[in-house]
């Protein structure tokens, strides 16, 4: 980039600001403006549940770095600032100010599109309603907490079982509501296979919660203009509040409106520098389209460990280095009452529509030697490609202890390992933190034997 050249960030998150920073480091001569919707930037939409949930008291506490911090860095980070349009044409973009209704209009060099998700919040009868939330940004948090907080709900229902859904059941459990989570699905969390999504289930039930299950949400119940019960084909819940962790799609309507391509998967398609299409036009995070590593197939995940990997890579090309990014596993992690939830590479679903035939093993055992205090159960399931024996995911279910063994998963997915190859890996042992023979070994031995 020459000095005088700009570049505009629409998006002032995770993969944006770690663009804009990266770049900041290289180039000092750039001119640096983001465009952020909400009020906040560089935060943890990670952190939302636990902020409801009392875990964290102040909002601040999950903001990276605020626009006051990134104008140290000579970054101008406009929050309450939407962009409505990008005219590639005349190279701007334009927007309004959120909390004036002004409207702006800025020229850009070069852009970066990192706009994130959106929750799906489904054309339902009543879903407009008050007292139902989605959350997509740190705002949809602090608005949920404050009402949690001044209104006192006896009631919520939570519609959707992912983990957003779930981690906000776990968070209003915790601040005393009587908590329903209703799924049009068999079982909660359909990231993971059916059998171990049940160990989840059974969690939340153990923890106090309503399932229901198999029952797809055909309304919403309103009294006053605020949401009074979530009706499905089956029953109706009555509710003071509800939560919508159904789910998100790539915020890439912006995008598509301005001829950028969206790839197959309707995020925005880039290649490995998180080009897309468009001579100097970039994009990053939840919004764009990845590669799967091991179905070898393009895929969206909205993780920010994704996104912050992704900014970074974008930041380093716009600076006038080189970096690819390799592709991702959809590693994920998470705790849900008391058992930790992880996985990586490809359920058997995702096996089967790849095409890949497979075995599958799955063990259950203990975190720790059986003798040591604090032991729990874990579960862990494998699954193996027949004939190259090479490993294709992994879903961990159990006590604390549990979930960040599947990164051991994730590195030997990265690696190409066969299930053999990883049952001899030697991992560290001690009775505090695993059985001698840890259960991530015993679990990819069985496999290797079941090919």
């Amino acid at each position: 980039m020459a000095s005088s050249e700009r570049l505009v960030v629409i998006g002032g998150d995770a993969a944006g600001m770690s663009a804009a920073s990266q770049l900041r480091r290289m180039r000092p001569d750039v001119e640096i403006v983001a465009f952020e919707r909400g009020p906040h930037t560089s935060y943890s939409a990670c952190g939302m549940p636990y902020l409801v949930g009392g875990l964290v008291d102040d909002p601040r506490a999950l903001v990276a770095r605020s626009p006051a911090g990134f104008a140290k860095l000579h970054i101008d980070a406009r929050v309450m600032h939407e962009v409505e349009e990008i005219d590639l044409a005349e190279r701007r973009v334009r927007g309004r100010r959120r909390d004036d209704g002004t409207s702006f209009d800025e020229g850009f060099d070069r852009l970066l599109v990192a706009t994130g998700t959106v929750p799906i919040r489904p054309p339902l009868p009543g879903s407009d309603a008050a007292g139902i939330y989605g959350l997509g940004i740190l705002d949809d948090g602090i608005r949920l907490r404050r009402a949690v907080d001044e209104e006192r709900p006896r009631r919520a229902v939570i519609v959707g079982g992912g983990y957003i859904g779930l981690e906000m059941a776990e968070a209003l459990l915790e601040r005393g509501l009587d908590v329903t989570v209703v799924e049009a699905a068999a079982t909660v969390l359909g990231t993971l296979d059916p059998d171990m999504g049940e160990l989840v289930g059974q969690a939340l039930r153990d923890a106090g919660a309503k399932l229901s299950l198999d029952e797809p949400v055909t309304g919403f119940e309103t009294r006053g203009g605020t949401v009074a019960a979530v009706v499905t084909a089956a029953r109706t819940h009555p509710a003071d509040i509800v939560v919508l962790g159904i789910g998100v799609r790539p915020n890439a309507a912006l995008a598509r409106a301005a001829g950028i391509p969206l790839g197959e998967t309707g995020a925005i398609k880039v290649n490995d520098r998180m080009q897309t299409a468009v001579d100097g036009v970039w994009a990053a995070g939840d919004c764009v389209e990845s590669f799967n590593l091991v179905s070898r197939r393009p895929v969206h995940f909205a993780l920010g460990t994704i996104a912050n990997k992704q900014g970074r890579i974008a930041g380093i090309n716009l600076g006038g280095g080189y970096a690819r990014f390799p592709g991702v596993l959809g590693s994920a992690v998470t705790k849900i009452c008391t058992v930790e939830v992880a996985r990586t590479g490809l359920q058997e679903r995702e096996a089967r529509a790849a095409g890949f035939e497979f075995v599958t093993a799955r063990i259950d055992s203990r975190t720790r030697s059986g003798y040591y205090p604090g032991v729990g159960k874990i579960t862990v399931k494998v699954l193996a490609e027949r004939g190259s024996g090479k490993l294709l995911g992994a879903q961990i279910v159990g006590a604390e202890g549990s979930g960040k063994r599947i990164d051991v998963f994730a590195t030997a997915l990265a690696a190409g390992m066969t299930a053999e190859e990883f049952s001899y890996l030697d991992l560290s042992y001690a009775p505090p933190f695993a059985p001698v023979w840890d259960p991530v070994l015993i679990a990819a031995r069985k496999a290797a034997e079941a090919l």
